[in-house]
């Protein structure tokens, strides 16, 4: 059941994700403000800064409320979107975050996914569900179109979100692997902390990011060797030819804006991976 649930989360995000991104590529700013609302001031628990430096590190250009804001962004605050972070209420003990991406006219672009954790203390729970909501927007090939400012219906831009009332399983919502509390998220906003995260995902070999797969066709599937060439995995038809059963195990392989991605529920949470499979 948790596989079939798997599953069936993981195709609700692969079908939005792609709509989602081409909106937020509509936008060439990212506004932070200085105070949420569920806060008691400014950059309580450094929440603020956190947002605007994982927002510049994946690509983003992303500006505090109070920083100095490019000449066009000063002149028309439509070019950006405001990233609002909400503390999402239900769960005993349990800190749980959303970042929203809201346009000049209030009208909600993306929201992530639900970020969670049960770290008692304050700072460091909100600082690691803040992370584990951010994995929604790390995972876009964000590239500014030119668009910014324009006039846009909100009919032609789906919103990705996944509702606690959908009760998709926790595993589907963790795109992250989660460290063990003691090796929770540091205190400073620092690039050291972000270097541990990204070398928890694991790939389906112990390959790195450049090593090129080559799917091979057998009954039901492909055989995925590398170049040795050495077996791989064995990834079986899943109704779609964007997205394949990983044999043996609870993953899938699937593709996402050209790119093809390896997937896994290891019972600790979600593991992604870009692979470079050609077929």
């Amino acid at each position: 059941m948790n596989r079939l649930l798997f599953l069936i989360a993981f195709s609700f995000l692969f079908q939005f994700n792609s709509n989602a991104q081409e909106a937020i590529n509509n936008y060439k700013y990212i506004i932070i403000d200085n105070q949420y609302d569920f806060q008691k001031s400014e950059d309580q628990y450094q929440l603020n800064s956190l947002t605007k430096f994982l927002f510049n590190k994946y690509g983003y250009e992303a500006y505090l409320q109070n920083d100095e804001f490019p000449s066009d962004l000063g002149a028309n605050n439509c070019l950006g979107l405001k990233a609002v972070l909400k503390d999402v209420k239900g769960g005993f003990l349990v800190t749980k975050v959303q970042i929203d991406l809201v346009d000049c006219k209030n009208n909600v672009i993306a929201s992530s996914v639900i970020g969670r954790t049960k770290i008692k203390e304050y700072k460091k729970a909100y600082n690691r569900a803040l992370r584990d909501a951010f994995a929604t927007y790390q995972n876009f090939d964000y590239k500014y179109n030119g668009n910014a400012g324009k006039e846009t219906s909100m009919t032609n831009q789906p919103v990705v979100e996944v509702k606690e009332t959908e009760k998709v399983p926790e595993e589907a919502v963790d795109v992250r692997k989660k460290e063990e509390v003691k090796e929770v998220v540091k205190d400073t906003v620092e690039p050291e902390v972000e270097t541990v995260e990204e070398q928890a995902i694991v790939t389906p070999s112990a390959a790195n990011k450049k090593e090129i797969l080559y799917a091979q066709p057998i009954d039901n599937g492909f055989q995925i060797v590398d170049t040795e060439p050495k077996k791989v995995m064995i990834l079986l038809y899943s109704g779609s030819p964007d997205m394949y059963i990983v044999q043996g195990k609870d993953a899938v392989v699937y593709r996402s804006n050209g790119a093809w991605i390896y997937a896994e529920n290891s019972g600790e949470g979600l593991q992604v991976k870009k692979i470079n499979l050609k077929f």
